[in-house]
């Protein structure tokens, strides 16, 4: 995969721009608010990194797609995971702005590619999809396990469609990419809730 940096960490910079110190307090909000840039910026990395694999789009609406699959993928991963820290309510109020901060996202990206148009809801009702989804899938100390890196892979494969270019992103899927995506929300989620 094709490394691209990532800030994950609250930073402060002084009067004199010399030197940082980490922020200390955060809200839960502007928690969510980076880790729905975070994940967002993890998806798109990933679709362009299927596309550098010689994967194959066929147009800009087929990529965000790609990306919608990964963020509902994080999401419902950042749910999980986030469960160890936060309680009920600050996980749904967490969780819930996530949702909306990415579809933000999907809504202006769309808007750009496609024109005018509601394009939030369709995603909310693919994260509901998805949600139930990854549910029926075994997880192992939180991870996700073998089955849900598959309905990842499937779910771009059935968006890029089974041609003789395509057929193999399922395997670029389960053994590079999902890992990737996993160790990099760990990752952040840990640094931004200064749990490492």
């Amino acid at each position: 995969m094709v490394v691209r940096r990532i800030k994950d960490r609250w930073h402060n910079s002084t009067p004199d721009n010399v030197e940082r110190e980490v922020l200390s307090e955060k809200t839960l909000h502007d928690q969510a608010s980076a880790i729905a840039f975070i994940q967002w910026r993890t998806a798109l990395n990933t679709a362009i990194n299927l596309h550098a694999e010689d994967f194959r789009y066929d147009d800009d609406k087929q990529r965000i797609g790609v990306i919608t699959e990964y963020l509902a993928f994080q999401i419902q991963l950042t749910d999980r995971l986030c469960s160890e820290f936060l309680s009920d309510d600050e996980r749904t109020m967490f969780i819930t702005e996530v949702v909306r901060k990415a579809s933000e996202q999907v809504q202006d990206n769309l808007q750009d590619i496609a024109g005018p148009g509601n394009y939030a809801p369709p995603f909310v009702a693919l994260l509901n999809k998805r949600f139930g989804e990854y549910a029926e899938c075994q997880y192992k100390d939180g991870m996700p396990g073998y089955d849900a890196k598959r309905l990842l892979g499937y779910s771009i494969l059935m968006l890029l469609g089974e041609d003789q270019t395509n057929r193999w992103v399922i395997d670029q899927v389960i053994e590079l990419d999902a890992p990737e995506v996993i160790a990099q929300n760990v990752k952040s989620l840990k640094r931004l809730f200064g749990k490492e």
